[in-house]
Parts: structure tokens; C-alpha cells; sequence
């Protein structure tokens, strides 16, 4: 007979990243639509705006699914509080 294994599935729990991301990912993509793309390269352009959409897109989900700080503290805290 077939042995049946048990697959957990965990819940997908986005990394708090640091603010800095979004404003890289900003200004980014900012600078290579007005000066990478239109003078240097126009698939390298293309290439740093992508990345900088992904970096940005990583922000948000991080800014709306992230938990906040006391939660994170708990679960990593290495022991347990005594009242």
C-alpha cells in the first residue's frame, strides 16, 4: 500500500524590511528612467526599473502583511517572561 506522508503547509510570513528599501526602490527607479535609460542603455534601463518594481513591490507586501514589533520580539524572544 501507499505510504502517505503529511505535508504541513505553513503560512506565508513576509520579513519586516527596513523603510530604506521602498526609498531605494523609488529613487531607483527614478534614475533610470530619466538618465540610464534614455543615455546609456536602453535594456539596462529597463533591466534597474524591473528591479527597482520588485524592490518596491517587496516593500508593500512587507508594510501590509508584516506583524508588528512585540510580535516578532515574542517569537524570537530566547526565553520567557516571569510575572
Amino acid at each position: 500500500m501507499s505510504d502517505e506522508k503529511e505535508v504541513s503547509i505553513m503560512a506565508f510570513e513576509p520579513a519586516p524590511l527596513p523603510h530604506e528599501w521602498m526609498i531605494a526602490s523609488v529613487i531607483g527607479f527614478f534614475v533610470s528612467w530619466l538618465f540610464v535609460y534614455p543615455d546609456v542603455s536602453q535594456k539596462w534601463g529597463a533591466a534597474f526599473m524591473a528591479l527597482s518594481i520588485v524592490l518596491f513591490m517587496a516593500s508593500m507586501v512587507s508594510i501590509t502583511n508584516a506583524g508588528t514589533d512585540e510580535e516578532h520580539l515574542r517569537i524570537l524572544g530566547p526565553h520567557k517572561r516571569r510575572h
